[in-house]
């Protein structure tokens, strides 16, 4: 487009960006939109720009999305909740952006957040359903990260890793009568450098194994039964759902996250106390 395109080239132009959108095609979508919304007044120019950083967004063109992000703000509120805030903070955070990233936060209607390196505060519990489809308890730094609170049952991914994700929830777990909500995983942000153990326990009443994760956590580690383990397909993952623990005895497979020379010292501790009951065997990576 040079500018002085007549009407229906432009409707024509719009109509095809969309078309490639409903395709899935997020890169010309996105192309065919950020060259048409100059070209318009600024009432038509905005959901153009908001469409287009979402495009980006969606292709994970982080630059791109950071681009025209900042154009989609132009026509916005500050202080008033407007999704075009929040979409350019997400791209902030990816970029590792810091001052941005709180700019975007603040914008969306957020109160400012202190520092000005690396946004780390404790935003409380919540899930993230990872890409490997499974949902795990995260830690909330800020906004739109998380990080990993229970060992994941798939061993690709880790106990205290760092994830990107969605702000619009999509599920909910329910722990003691509250409510959790479950976003969706954009994108791994930071690695764990703690590696899944498998590792086959004998306690004979569910304070044994409570006993045992106590000491895990209490290093900073992590530590999951694998009798625990509840699928769902994908339909059902994004209702709402009591998320019991349970209580675990007998013979058990765990997965947990710590050094190997640490796990061993916690499962032979935790073994003295009772002699006569606990025991454990085969730790090796999961």
């Amino acid at each position: 487009m040079t500018g002085d395109e007549p009407m229906d080239a432009i409707g024509q132009a719009l109509e095809q960006a969309y078309e490639a959108y409903e395709a899935g095609d997020h890169g010309r979508a996105g192309a065919l939109l950020a060259a048409t919304a100059p070209l318009l007044p600024d009432g038509f120019a905005k959901p153009l720009w908001f469409d287009a950083a979402l495009c980006a967004l969606l292709q994970r063109d982080w630059p791109l999305a950071v681009e025209r992000g900042r154009e989609a703000v132009r026509f916005v509120e500050r202080g008033t909740g407007e999704p075009a805030y929040w979409n350019l903070g997400t791209a902030a955070t990816a970029l590792r952006d810091w001052a941005l990233a709180r700019d975007c936060w603040e914008g969306f209607g957020m109160p400012p957040l202190p520092g000005e390196g690396p946004i780390d505060t404790d935003g409380g519990p919540a899930c993230v359903r990872l890409s490997v489809g499974e949902v795990v308890w995260v830690t909330r730094l800020d906004p739109v990260r998380g990080k990993v609170q229970n060992v994941p049952f798939d061993p690709s991914r880790r106990y205290g890793e760092v994830v990107l994700h969605g702000g619009a929830p999509s599920g909910e777990r329910i722990m003691g009568g509250v409510g959790y909500p479950v976003f969706d995983e954009i994108e791994l942000f930071e690695p764990s450098d703690l590696a899944t153990l498998a590792v086959v326990v004998s306690a004979p009443d569910p304070d044994d194994l409570e006993a045992l994760a106590l000491r895990f956590a209490e290093r900073g580690y992590g530590m999951e039964i694998l009798s625990s383990r509840v699928d769902r397909c994908a339909c059902c993952s994004a209702g709402s759902h009591v998320s019991d623990r349970g209580r675990f005895a007998g013979e058990q497979q765990l997965f947990v996250a710590a050094p190997e020379p640490a796990a061993r010292d916690l499962l032979d501790t935790w073994a003295r106390d009772r002699p006569d009951a606990r025991q454990w065997a085969d730790l090796h990576p999961a």
